[in-house]
């Protein structure tokens, strides 16, 4: 067993190791033939109709809230509970951002908190543009109805799906996470510790070819060489002439990224069973102890295993098992502390104690270690090390 278990870390195999090596001696290390194939292999994958490979999960974001046309004065919502980069894809648009609270059986925005908020929104003039509904750790508990709610009201829904590349939405268990009809566009993360890696990089996945062609545009400083776009080419221009229409960024992925991306897709089936494994098993050796356990389902992706301590049974506090964990060298983690009580978002006017259950999940929450190479032995010395600091046998 190895002296330090990680809260997750990537699995890359010798398969992974040459196919990087053999686009490194190929023609192509930027975007070529590897970027578009992943592309096509991730939209067969899912079920949607495009992908458009990006730098990373926020650059995902940033630019399908920007291809939506998101400016200063618009506005975004989103959960509370989730990394910054969820609400600050708004935030480089200049427009406002709100949150919704969570369910805290599910850890994502619930239902019925989303709804009660809209409707006091709608008759206030101000509904957002764009709800951000981030499927937290790879589950999608609930989200049918939050998606039915923003088709109701008119709000454009985008899924932050960082967390649940693999996964196989709740309600619908023949379709994967990023084919849902009722969302605009779902973005991924493929970074090292997500279900599958690229070292850096995301994709988007969504069913209208305009907004997929306008983010393949924008990933690219918003330069074209379409010639359906080109305005000003002269008789004389040849196959160099290229237009700038609009301010885009260099959000590209490249080459290199891609084959690792195409090597690990090849795996993603046995990589999903592994982690679900892996969960099942959890649920099983902790059932005993004095802990909300997430809601099991074979159908999430388990990018996190998020255990929540039940102050009903137990006076011991998060700092005091985090503490007796990391003395045994298993690296747990906290995710996430509230977006809204970051210093930048207070400064904004947020305030602790505006999205009470978000703020209540924190105080207990605690991420176990979880990944494919997780073995049996190390997951009984996790579950082991916490009956030890609960003071349970």
């Amino acid at each position: 067993m190895r002296s330090r278990i990680p809260y997750s870390c990537q699995t890359i195999d010798e398969d992974d190791i040459a196919a990087v090596a053999e686009c490194l001696r190929s023609d192509f290390l930027t975007q070529g033939p590897r970027t578009r194939a992943f592309e096509e292999a991730g939209a067969v994958y899912v079920g949607s109709k495009h992908a458009v490979a990006v730098a990373n999960g926020t650059a995902a974001l940033h630019l399908v809230c920007m291809a939506l046309g998101l400016e200063s004065g618009g506005l975004i919502w989103t959960s509370p509970n989730s990394f910054v980069a969820s609400a600050n894809a708004g935030r480089y648009l200049g427009a406002d951002v709100d949150f919704v609270d969570i369910d805290p059986e599910t850890g994502s925005i619930d239902p019925d908190a989303l709804e009660t908020k809209l409707n006091a929104a709608s008759a206030a003039g101000r509904k957002p543009d764009i709800l951000i509904a981030v499927h937290f750790a790879g589950h999608t508990h609930g989200f049918d109805r939050v998606a039915a709610i923003c088709a109701e009201y008119g709000v454009a829904l985008v899924e932050d799906a960082a967390h649940a590349f693999g996964a196989v939405y709740q309600d619908r268990p023949d379709q994967m996470v990023g084919s849902h009809p009722q969302s605009v566009a779902a973005t991924f993360s493929f970074h090292p510790l997500k279900s599958i890696t690229t070292g850096e990089g995301g994709m988007i996945m969504t069913g209208s070819e305009d907004l997929a062609k306008k983010l393949g545009i924008l990933r690219s400083h918003g330069v074209s060489k379409d010639p359906a776009l080109v305005t000003d080419a002269r008789p004389d221009d040849g196959d160099w002439y290229y237009e700038q229409h609009q301010l885009g960024f260099n959000y590209r992925i490249s080459d290199i990224q891609a084959a690792l991306g195409l090597s690990q897709m090849r795996k993603i089936d046995t990589l999903m069973e592994a982690r679900r494994d892996r969960a099942r098993r959890y649920g099983e050796l902790l059932s005993h102890l004095p802990l909300h356990l997430p809601q099991a389902t074979d159908r999430s992706s388990w990018h996190l295993y998020v255990v929540r301590l039940d102050r009903s049974l137990t006076n011991v506090t998060r700092k005091a098992m985090f503490d007796a964990l990391r003395g045994r060298g298993i690296e747990a983690h906290v995710h996430y502390i509230p977006i809204h009580t970051q210093p930048y978002y207070r400064a904004l006017g947020f305030a602790p104690g505006d999205f009470p259950r978000a703020e209540a999940y924190y105080e207990t929450c605690l991420s176990l270690p979880i990944y494919p190479l997780l073995t049996d032995e190390e997951q009984d010395f996790v579950v082991a090390a916490i009956a030890d600091a609960l003071g349970h046998a």
